[in-house]
């Protein structure tokens, strides 16, 4: 314990100064957008054909995102990932405030549909540029730390921002959540305009996109574990966004109510940030072994849902699903920042977006219809049985269960 909060103090990576101003701008722009996923689905909700809608408006920012980050990840390796994003931390905050403006005022939510677009394009240059700017921040004995350091500050946002959320939902309505989301994106982008990368040229002689796509398509398919590791998350995310995203605020608000759906999210954070602060000095030094057990938590809260035993078994599920999602989040960054080549690091990790998240339009179109047939709980219970089966069959390969993480020194 001592060393844990000596490494939570005193953290190495933040005596970059570099990395500061990064890690200071991420975790202003986490803590807005905690608050955004109870906040929308509510005022969502509220509208008529809301349970409807609310998943085809998650799917009209999911699939953008999916079809354009492979270009986000090829601009994030020929381009300045600082520059990149500063456009998009500004980017967000206009759309995030053109949406809180069209909650606030209760526009019609049909309404939200091109911003919801827009949040997706913008996610998908600003998600590889974030994963991929870290190795240029930080040393590499490092990367592990800074990586968790960034996962303590997007749990405690969520503990924080659902919280605050809910409340908000049951007051003044959730569209002041939403605003907050978008100033935190105005905030994060003047410190992402204080990060300066030495030596990343803004232009300059470049493969055309096809060929330099095709370099990092090359990479990656052959590296059997993270191949096998993408294709187990594209089951874990189709059951995952499909029942918690879509049907546990139906579920909630037939049963229990937004505020213990924001305590249970908040309680999900919680497991996030405990399993953040072990991992500042815990690596485990089987990444896609050790992430795809961890992974496998996710599905309790599903199965809780389904099942409802109890308010009580719905959140010690959420605690122990944020943990597992930590460990393997943390891993599988870790792994590839030290492994992958820093030129193709990008790519490789658009890539594996693009298979893990193919699936999610699916899940989160397909989950009303699929509950208005078999009922709401059944469902759930199915998704939870289907995304645990989909992250303990990689366990089989023996490339996932033998690869070791990179000596820091490589």
């Amino acid at each position: 314990m001592h060393a844990v909060l000596k490494a939570l103090w005193r953290p190495q990576s933040l005596t970059s100064p570099t990395f500061r101003l990064f890690f200071w701008g991420r975790t202003v722009s986490l803590f807005g957008s905690g608050m955004t996923p109870v906040a929308l689905a509510f005022a969502v909700l509220q509208a008529p054909h809301g349970a409807q809608l609310l998943g085809y408006i998650l799917a009209a920012e999911i699939l953008p995102n999916i079809l354009m980050v492979l270009i986000g990840g090829s601009l994030a390796d020929r381009y300045r990932r600082d520059r990149l994003l500063q456009l998009s931390n500004l980017g967000a905050g206009v759309t995030g405030a053109a949406m809180a403006a069209l909650v606030i005022t209760r526009a019609n939510p049909l309404w939200l549909f091109p911003f919801a677009v827009a949040n997706g394009l913008l996610g998908a240059v600003t998600a590889p540029a974030l994963r991929g700017i870290v190795p240029e921040l930080v040393d590499r004995q490092h990367l592990t730390e800074a990586n968790a350091l960034l996962n303590t500050a997007r749990s405690a946002a969520k503990i924080v921002g659902p919280a605050a959320a809910g409340l908000l939902v049951a007051t003044v309505g959730g569209g002041w959540g939403i605003a907050a989301d978008a100033a935190s994106f105005f905030v994060a982008a003047s410190f992402m305009a204080r990060v300066q990368i030495p030596g990343r040229p803004d232009s300059g002689a470049h493969p055309p996109l096809r060929q330099h796509l095709q370099a990092g398509w090359d990479y990656f398919r052959r590296q059997r574990a993270i191949f096998v590791v993408t294709a187990a998350y594209a089951g874990i995310n189709l059951a995952n966004m499909g029942v918690w995203r879509v049907l546990g605020p139906i579920i909630a608000a037939h049963t229990f109510g937004p505020a213990a759906w924001g305590l249970a999210l908040g309680l999900q954070a919680v497991g996030l940030l405990a399993a953040s602060l072990a991992l500042l000095r815990a690596v485990p030094q089987h990444p896609f072994r050790d992430g795809m057990v961890a992974a496998a938590a996710l599905g309790l809260p599903l199965l809780a849902l389904g099942l409802h035993p109890g308010l009580g078994y719905l959140f010690a599920a959420a605690l122990a699903a944020g943990a597992g999602s930590t460990v393997a989040a943390v891993t599988w960054d870790t792994a590839l920042q030290r492994s992958v080549p820093r030129d193709k690091l990008a790519r490789v990790l658009a890539f594996g977006d693009v298979g893990s998240y193919v699936t999610i339009p699916l899940g989160v179109i397909a989950a009303v219809p699929l509950a208005n047939h078999w009922g709401l709980y059944p469902v759930a219970t199915g998704g939870g049985v289907l995304l645990m089966a989909s992250a303990l069959l990689p366990l089989a390969d023996r490339s996932v269960r033998t690869t070791r993480l990179a000596p820091d020194s490589a």
